[in-house]
């Protein structure tokens, strides 16, 4: 019987820092996303969809790295929540900006899923 660890069951070494968690890169990669679909949002909605969104969106890494780096698990357990509400937040936005015709960033939902569920899993293992 083979006695290496697979792929799967392989422990990862803890992150050093907020930089080396996974879902803060995805997290990175979609604001990224995010700000590249408002480019081509109205003009007349520079300090106002366009604003929310992003603001909503940067919330969502943001978080993370100052829950990465709180000692406590509540206390990072409630940073990891506030990111949580940010991309349900913009959830709403991308609906609305596609209801709005300001652009298709429908495409970007599956992502908000995918971060929603890392933070939950993120939430629960780290320290």
């Amino acid at each position: 019987m083979d006695t290496m660890p697979s792929n799967k069951t392989q422990m990862r070494s803890p992150a050093k820092s907020f930089e080396d968690l996974i879902v803060w890169q995805k997290a990175h990669q979609w604001v990224l996303n995010i700000y590249r679909l408002t480019m081509n949002f109205p003009k007349q909605e520079q300090f106002g969809l366009t604003s929310q969104l992003r603001r909503a969106a940067v919330s969502v890494p943001a978080n993370i790295a100052e829950g990465f780096k709180r000692r406590g698990a509540n206390d990072k357990a409630r940073f990891y929540n506030i990111a949580q509400a940010s991309l349900e937040e913009c959830r709403y936005y991308l609906i609305l900006a596609h209801d709005l015709q300001f652009g298709e960033g429908r495409h970007l939902l599956p992502e908000v899923e995918t971060i929603s569920k890392m933070l939950e899993k993120l939430h629960v293992t780290q320290p």
